[in-house]
């Protein structure tokens, strides 16, 4: 086994500017290069701030279960819109999160139903926080080789 390198140099330029827009997503690495796709490509937001953990906006749905990450989610985006002066919040939920499963201990096809509810919650809670009226939400479904996102109107 080769150790890591001590020092390594990204050939990505770095850009000063900001876009005044993040995102809230599920850390399920699997997804990662699909959420960036459909953030930078999709929705044309190449350099949006990140705001990734399980389940992602779950925790701003109300769930007692999730009452820890809730608070430092609220405070992520407080300053964030404060400091890096946000407009618009991107909310993204994925199909057969494990976070649901495991913690909420739900199974489809009731899982997508709340995740779905949980995106309108969400969007209304983010609002009520951070006084911002662009939030938008989207499901990402899983297909046998590809991700389709589906904005939830809300």
């Amino acid at each position: 086994m080769t150790a890591p390198p001590i020092r390594y140099q990204s050939n990505i330029a770095y850009e000063r500017s900001r876009i005044h827009a993040a995102a809230i997503y599920c850390s399920d690495g699997r997804m990662g290069e699909q959420f960036d796709d459909f953030l930078q490509n999709g929705l044309k937001l190449p350099r949006y701030d990140r705001v990734a953990l399980p389940g992602g906006p779950a925790c701003l749905a109300g769930h007692p279960q999730a009452h820890l990450e809730e608070q430092g989610v609220v405070d992520e985006l407080q300053f964030l819109v404060q400091v890096h002066k946000l407009t618009r919040i991107v909310l993204i939920a994925h199909q057969s999160c494990a976070f649901y499963a495991s913690r909420l201990e739900l199974k489809e096809p009731r899982l997508e139903l709340v995740q779905r509810a949980d995106l309108v919650r969400a969007t209304a809670f983010v609002h009520r926080v951070t006084g911002l009226e662009a939030i938008e939400a989207y499901f990402a479904r899983v297909g046998d080789r590809s991700i389709d996102f589906e904005r939830v109107e809300v």
